[in-house]
């Protein structure tokens, strides 16, 4: 399977069907994965952990591959994600807000698995979208 096949897998059959048996499947034990709302996990666990964290926080949550760039076993994805706040999320109390951002991600794949990843999202578009700066007018400073 090519680099760009594994990593359409992450998302369409992995992270949108929240498949904990495809993850251990398709991500090295080594996996080393940061995330754009400043978590770093490590192996089959430690990502399993951050989705459902994700999962709790947001049921319905998609990853939209808006474009994918592959260059041997290197990928960069340019995402869309959606979901409904309906759970816990860095501190902040269910809104029931739907939230749309966007983002990137960097992948390296080793002997045929994920090893690598690296999410760059628009977390301010994200804390926007669930309310959390709301006493801001454009996310810069407090509202007079």
């Amino acid at each position: 399977m090519s680099a760009e096949d594994l990593v359409r897998r992450f998302y369409d059959d992995m992270w949108n069907r929240w498949d904990e048996d495809l993850a251990r499947d398709i991500l090295s034990p080594d996996l080393d994965f940061r995330g754009s709302i400043g978590l770093h996990v490590t192996g089959h666990d430690g990502f399993i952990g951050y989705m459902r964290l994700i999962r709790t926080a947001f049921p319905d949550f998609h990853n939209e591959i808006v474009d994918l760039v592959a260059d041997g076993d290197r990928v960069a994805a340019r995402l869309s994600y959606t979901g409904t706040h309906e759970g816990p999320f860095l501190d902040h109390t269910a809104t029931g807000r739907r939230i749309e951002y966007a983002g990137a991600a960097f992948f390296s794949v080793v002997e045929g698995r994920i090893a690598g990843v690296w999410v760059l999202g628009d977390t301010l578009a994200l804390m926007r979208g669930i309310g959390a700066t709301d006493n801001f007018v454009d996310g810069s400073g407090p509202s007079t």
